[in-house]
């Protein structure tokens, strides 16, 4: 498909550091929430000597309709302080859930926040613990063969979801001393028929956590070639705890939240298990950063699509990555495994080709992830503005574009465009072309609409930026590039004209067609 890549450790790594990246050129109204306390026993637990949090509950009132302000960490203090992580990525409202936590302080607390829009609060406390014994847990493991790091510790408390909401969930540990991490956990849905589904990216937090020291793109050198070939989620995700769904999700759920549509809640990994949530589902929606898939993942929201969901895909390079979940220490599919460009290593290479782990394009069974998304990841790194081509499209309506309008700094880090040569579902169109320069050379991103045989319509954004710039230049902006207000009001009409749109169903029975375009736009030089 193109020259050799390097890989890169991370995207867009933590200021200050800089480490060697790859590069690939190829052809609002809120929710009332019951609130719910809890109390951490101090009578260990009859299996494994935890604690188990008893739950009560207590009427809801207007700070629960409106939000809780104080969700967000103010302390990380040192990497010991504290982490944590729980015995799966997700659950159903109900479920008990186990927390393994490693602190150096005295004691801590444990609070949940429901993610959503809350009146612009973006969140909800609804769970709170009392103080937990403190304990510093023992160095974690790494696995010879795979290199791949678990924690391995004992389970330090048991909580119940009885009354939870389905949503996403941020699991807030604090210290005694004031410092704190997140642990993410996703409520899923059941059942998602006549629903806009937020399908969350685990997997692809997993392969980017550095907890440890590894993770599938650098050892504890930093050096690629001693990499993780397995990640596992039986450890801490590393900087705040949630980085990937901060930066890459967050703002998509506190939009959907805003626009009222019906949304359900799941993550590829539950996906790639059970297909039932995308059964009779509206919309699928993939996130700002979802690039590891397993094939069943792929299979199943393909089918989706051909049964007339809609899909939303946010972000870049999604569906890059083909992946095997494999146990854990304690649960099915803890494990991510990914060999990459040690694909021949693939205990799977000569026995069963569909299951090796390496890119979806790549030799032994190259499928592209064009076929499903419409675009192909091209490159890495790159900064440019998003240009508007089809400025009359309906998923630009109510912005005022015009043609050639430019938004600067949208299209990063990495970037995906049509590329004639690759699989592309018909009809198409082209909806933004972007120039760019990525590693020297000349290219563009596109942004991308078409509709399937079953009226489903499929919108890919090209660029991983986007969900960044639903929130540039507020105070939870963080990291939005020098993105403006201009160009966040661009993106936020242009995501709810695609997810109102979509909440109605097959998109192609309501909605104007494609006009192919592919040929007209890449008449003249790529």
């Amino acid at each position: 498909m193109g020259p050799a890549r390097q890989e890169r450790p991370e995207h867009e790594a933590v200021p200050g550091r800089r480490p060697p990246r790859r590069r690939f050129l190829g052809a609002c109204a809120g929710l009332g929430l019951a609130s719910v306390t809890a109390a951490a026993c101090d009578a260990p637990g009859p299996a494994h000597g935890h604690r188990r949090a008893a739950v009560s509950h207590r009427p809801e009132t207007e700070q629960d309709r409106t939000g809780t302000p104080d969700w967000r960490i103010a302390s990380r203090g040192p990497a010991p302080a504290v982490a944590g992580y729980a015995d799966r990525v997700s659950a159903t409202p109900g479920e008990e859930c186990g927390l393994y936590v490693s602190t150096t302080a005295a004691s801590f607390r444990v609070s949940a926040f429901r993610v959503g829009w809350y009146g612009g609060a973006q969140a909800r406390l609804v769970w709170t613990s009392e103080r937990v014994r403190g304990r510093r847990q023992a160095e974690p493991r790494l696995l010879p063969d795979t290199r791949t790091v678990r924690a391995d510790w004992p389970r330090t408390l048991t909580f119940g979801t009885s009354g939870w909401p389905e949503g996403a969930y941020l699991l807030r540990l604090e210290t005694d001393s004031g410092h704190q991490r997140y642990v993410p956990l996703i409520l899923r849905s059941t059942q998602g028929a006549g629903r806009t589904v937020l399908m969350h990216a685990p997997a692809t937090w997993q392969a980017y956590n550095r907890w440890g020291g590894h993770s599938l793109y650098a050892g504890a050198s930093g050096a690629y070639a001693t990499r993780s070939l397995a990640v596992s989620f039986d450890r801490p995700y590393d900087a705040d705890g949630a980085e990937k769904f901060m930066v890459y999700e967050r703002a998509a759920v506190v939009l959907a939240e805003r626009l009222g549509i019906p949304l359900a809640y799941t993550t590829g990994t539950d996906v790639h298990r059970d297909p039932e949530v995308l059964r009779g589902a509206s919309a699928v929606v993939c996130l700002g950063h979802d690039e590891y898939w397993s094939p069943e993942q792929r299979r199943h929201v393909t089918r989706a699509r051909d049964a007339g969901s809609n899909l939303v895909f946010l972000g870049a390079n999604t569906c890059f990555r083909r992946v095997r979940l494999e146990d854990g220490q304690t649960r099915p599919d803890r494990t991510v495994v990914c060999y990459k460009t040690s694909l021949r290593a693939d205990p799977c290479y000569r026995t069963r080709p569909a299951q090796v782990t390496t890119d979806f394009r790549s030799a032994p069974a190259p499928d592209p992830e064009s076929s499903l998304t419409g675009v192909l990841y091209e490159g890495y790194p790159t900064d440019a503005p998003y240009v508007v081509h089809a400025a009359d499209h309906w998923l630009y309506e109510g912005t005022g574009v015009r043609p050639g309008d430019g938004f600067d700094h949208l299209v990063g880090v990495e970037y995906d465009r049509i590329t004639p040569a690759a699989p592309v579902p018909a009809p198409l169109e082209i909806t933004a072309h972007s120039p760019l320069v990525c590693g020297g050379r000349r290219s563009h991103s596109d942004s991308a609409y078409y509709t399937a045989a079953s009226g489903a319509g499929v919108f890919a954004t090209g660029t991983m930026r986007w969900v960044e710039a639903l929130m540039a230049g507020t105070r939870d902006g963080g990291r939005d590039h020098a993105m403006d207000a201009r160009t966040r009001a661009f993106v936020i009409r242009t995501t709810e004209n695609a997810l109102r749109a979509f909440a109605e169903g097959p998109a192609a029975r309501h909605r104007p067609a494609p006009r192919p375009n592919v040929t007209e736009v890449y008449k003249g030089p790529a």
